[in-house]
Parts: structure tokens; C-alpha cells; sequence
């Protein structure tokens, strides 16, 4: 059986709606927490105003609040970046190795989970230091991608 690893068991491109799907996962957190919290359902119909919504709603006690704002930022720093992930798992293209690709894509995938739950859990200037770190391990793995790309085809360009 191949690891999920080598050569043979290409798994990079099924690392992008798990990508996605974390990170999705921070906001239907915060809706459930808000819910809980408030005891008022989460409303759909302007979620961009969700944010203000919760900092209006006298309800909630601080703590929560901060959680929920937090969860909510995560998600959004998550589609903002989402983006450039996806372009660079395009290094298959390259036909860069499986290896390399499983490897930084599963990395990538595992950086933004460790991202959400420090981000939505920080609390102190020493997380939100791990929360940067991360952030910038995980933007790493994907300007990994791209250099060996580049590197690729620069050493050996596509037949035409």
C-alpha cells in the first residue's frame, strides 16, 4: 500500500475542500455559539452584519463576544487566503513531485486548523504571537509550492 505520502498517491488536490471546509468551520462555530449564547437564532440574511450584530446584542457576556468576533475573523483570514492556496496546488501542473505537493498541501491543511483554534482561543500577546507564526509556517508552504514550480519549469519549460 502507498503512504499517503509518496510517489504514487497523489492527494494534493483533495486537500482544497478540506481547506475549505476549515475555513468555513470558524463561522458556523460562531453561529452556534452566538445561539447558545443569546438564545436568539442565527440570521442569514446579512451575515456580513453578523459582527455588529453580536457587539449590539447586550445579551452576550464579553468573553463571549471576543470568542465569537475571533471565529469570525479566523474564517474571514481563511477565504482571503484560501485563494492563493488553491493556485499553488496547481503546481501539479508543473508536475512537481507528490511528495513535495502531498506533503506541503496536508502541511497547509494542518497550519490553518492549528490557525482557527489559536486565533478563536487567544486570549494574550503570546498566542496571538503563535497565531502569526502559524499564519506566516502556512503562507510559507504555499510560496513553497510556487518556488519549486517556478523551479521546475524554469530548469525543464514544457514541450510545445
Amino acid at each position: 500500500m502507498a503512504s499517503l505520502f509518496s510517489n504514487t498517491s497523489n492527494i494534493s488536490l483533495y486537500t482544497f475542500p478540506f481547506a475549505w471546509a476549515i475555513c468555513l468551520a470558524p463561522h458556523v462555530y460562531a453561529g452556534q455559539l452566538y445561539e447558545k449564547a443569546s438564545s436568539r437564532q442565527f440570521d442569514n440574511r446579512e451575515p456580513r452584519s453578523f459582527t455588529k450584530m453580536v457587539m449590539e446584542n447586550q445579551s452576550i457576556d464579553s468573553a463571549t463576544k471576543g470568542r465569537i468576533i475571533r471565529a469570525e475573523g479566523a474564517q474571514q483570514n481563511g477565504f482571503e487566503n484560501i485563494g492563493f492556496f488553491a493556485a499553488a496546488v496547481a503546481g501539479n501542473l508543473a508536475s512537481l513531485d507528490t511528495t513535495w505537493l502531498n506533503t506541503l498541501s496536508v502541511s497547509y491543511v494542518i497550519s490553518r486548523i492549528l490557525y482557527n483554534l489559536i486565533y478563536i482561543n487567544n486570549t494574550n500577546a503570546g498566542l496571538a504571537a503563535t497565531r502569526t507564526v502559524t499564519f506566516i509556517s502556512g503562507t510559507g508552504m504555499i510560496w513553497a509550492i510556487f518556488i519549486l514550480a517556478g523551479n521546475k519549469l524554469r530548469s525543464s519549460p514544457w514541450e510545445i
